[in-house]
Protein backbone atom coordinates (compact mmCIF):
# COMPACT_ATOMS: atom_id res chain seq x y z
CA UNK A 1 0.00 0.00 0.00
CA UNK A 2 2.94 2.44 0.76
CA UNK A 3 4.41 1.95 -2.25
CA UNK A 4 1.20 2.71 -4.52
CA UNK A 5 0.71 5.75 -2.40
CA UNK A 6 4.56 7.33 -3.23
CA UNK A 7 4.02 5.59 -6.94
CA UNK A 8 0.73 7.87 -7.36
CA UNK A 9 2.58 10.90 -5.46
CA UNK A 10 5.57 10.53 -8.24
CA UNK A 11 3.13 10.60 -11.04
CA UNK A 12 1.32 13.49 -9.66
CA UNK A 13 4.75 15.25 -9.36
CA UNK A 14 5.46 14.29 -12.82
CA UNK A 15 1.99 15.55 -14.41
CA UNK A 16 2.49 18.75 -12.87
CA UNK A 17 6.44 19.31 -13.81
CA UNK A 18 5.32 18.95 -17.24
CA UNK A 19 2.28 20.87 -17.32
CA UNK A 20 3.54 23.66 -15.32
CA UNK A 21 5.83 25.35 -18.09
CA UNK A 22 2.64 25.22 -20.51
CA UNK A 23 0.59 27.05 -17.42
CA UNK A 24 3.46 30.03 -17.23
CA UNK A 25 3.79 30.20 -20.70
CA UNK A 26 -0.40 30.92 -20.67
CA UNK A 27 -0.03 33.50 -17.88
CA UNK A 28 3.06 35.50 -18.79
CA UNK A 29 2.03 38.01 -21.31
CA UNK A 30 4.51 38.23 -24.73
CA UNK A 31 7.76 40.43 -24.46
CA UNK A 32 7.60 43.50 -26.40
CA UNK A 33 8.73 43.41 -29.65
CA UNK A 34 10.37 46.64 -30.55
CA UNK A 35 9.27 48.91 -33.43
CA UNK A 36 12.48 49.05 -36.28
CA UNK A 37 13.33 51.88 -38.24
CA UNK A 38 15.76 52.56 -41.06
CA UNK A 39 17.94 50.10 -42.79
CA UNK A 40 18.11 52.24 -45.97
CA UNK A 41 20.52 55.30 -47.13
CA UNK A 42 18.01 56.60 -49.72
CA UNK A 43 14.57 56.09 -48.51
CA UNK A 44 12.94 57.19 -45.04
CA UNK A 45 13.13 55.15 -41.92
CA UNK A 46 9.45 54.99 -41.87
CA UNK A 47 7.99 55.15 -45.52
CA UNK A 48 4.44 55.24 -45.39
CA UNK A 49 2.11 57.65 -43.71
CA UNK A 50 -1.27 56.11 -42.25
CA UNK A 51 -4.22 57.56 -40.34
CA UNK A 52 -6.54 55.74 -37.97
CA UNK A 53 -9.37 55.24 -39.51
CA UNK A 54 -12.79 53.36 -39.54
CA UNK A 55 -13.31 53.13 -35.51
CA UNK A 56 -16.75 51.91 -35.28
CA UNK A 57 -19.00 54.52 -33.50
CA UNK A 58 -20.36 51.88 -31.11
CA UNK A 59 -17.12 50.59 -29.76
CA UNK A 60 -14.38 51.78 -27.21
CA UNK A 61 -13.59 54.58 -29.54
CA UNK A 62 -9.75 54.09 -29.58
CA UNK A 63 -7.28 51.98 -31.21
CA UNK A 64 -5.00 50.28 -29.03
CA UNK A 65 -1.35 50.69 -29.27
CA UNK A 66 0.73 47.58 -28.42
CA UNK A 67 4.07 46.36 -27.30
CA UNK A 68 4.21 43.64 -30.06
CA UNK A 69 2.57 42.60 -33.12
CA UNK A 70 -0.96 40.70 -31.60
CA UNK A 71 -3.64 40.99 -28.92
CA UNK A 72 -1.72 39.05 -26.65
CA UNK A 73 1.03 42.02 -26.27
CA UNK A 74 0.05 44.79 -23.22
CA UNK A 75 -1.61 47.84 -24.25
CA UNK A 76 0.47 50.82 -24.30
CA UNK A 77 -1.68 54.13 -25.56
CA UNK A 78 -4.68 54.59 -27.69
CA UNK A 79 -5.00 56.23 -30.47
CA UNK A 80 -8.23 58.32 -31.89
CA UNK A 81 -9.97 58.48 -34.92
CA UNK A 82 -8.00 61.15 -37.73
CA UNK A 83 -4.71 60.37 -35.80
CA UNK A 84 -1.70 60.17 -38.19
CA UNK A 85 1.11 57.75 -37.90
CA UNK A 86 4.28 57.29 -39.83
CA UNK A 87 4.42 53.24 -40.84
CA UNK A 88 7.48 51.53 -39.85
CA UNK A 89 7.12 48.05 -40.62
CA UNK A 90 4.68 45.28 -40.45
CA UNK A 91 4.03 41.75 -39.13
CA UNK A 92 1.29 39.93 -40.76
CA UNK A 93 -2.17 42.16 -39.79
CA UNK A 94 0.19 44.10 -37.48
CA UNK A 95 2.12 47.63 -38.45
CA UNK A 96 4.64 49.23 -36.38
CA UNK A 97 4.15 52.74 -35.96
CA UNK A 98 5.73 55.98 -34.99
CA UNK A 99 3.47 59.10 -33.51
CA UNK A 100 3.93 62.14 -32.00
CA UNK A 101 2.47 63.10 -28.76
CA UNK A 102 0.36 66.66 -29.52
CA UNK A 103 3.22 68.41 -27.73
CA UNK A 104 6.42 67.12 -29.92
CA UNK A 105 7.75 68.05 -33.29
CA UNK A 106 9.05 65.95 -35.41
CA UNK A 107 9.97 61.83 -35.04
CA UNK A 108 13.51 61.92 -36.69
CA UNK A 109 12.03 59.45 -38.87
CA UNK A 110 11.08 61.23 -42.16
CA UNK A 111 14.57 60.65 -43.22
CA UNK A 112 17.15 58.08 -43.96
CA UNK A 113 18.46 56.01 -41.24
CA UNK A 114 21.00 53.86 -42.86
CA UNK A 115 21.44 51.38 -39.61
CA UNK A 116 17.73 49.04 -38.99
CA UNK A 117 17.75 50.17 -35.45
CA UNK A 118 15.11 50.51 -32.33
CA UNK A 119 12.87 53.06 -32.40
CA UNK A 120 14.28 54.80 -29.29
CA UNK A 121 12.11 58.20 -29.40
CA UNK A 122 10.94 61.15 -29.34
CA UNK A 123 7.86 60.53 -30.25
CA UNK A 124 5.79 56.97 -29.22
CA UNK A 125 5.80 53.87 -31.20
CA UNK A 126 4.05 50.74 -30.71
CA UNK A 127 1.74 48.69 -32.87
CA UNK A 128 -1.50 48.52 -34.12
CA UNK A 129 -3.84 46.21 -35.87
CA UNK A 130 -3.62 47.71 -39.96
CA UNK A 131 -7.36 47.05 -40.37
CA UNK A 132 -8.19 50.80 -38.50
CA UNK A 133 -5.41 52.61 -40.50
CA UNK A 134 -5.97 54.17 -44.09
CA UNK A 135 -2.44 54.55 -46.54
CA UNK A 136 -2.15 58.37 -47.16
CA UNK A 137 0.98 58.58 -48.43
CA UNK A 138 4.37 56.44 -49.22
Amino acid sequence: MQRTAMSSGKTALLALALLLPALLADAAPPRAVPVMVGGNDVLDACGSLGEVRGLKADGDGFLAVRNGPGAAYAMTDQLPEGREVMMCDQRGDWIAVVYRDSRLGRCGVGSPIGKRQAYRGPCKSGWVHGKWIVLMAG
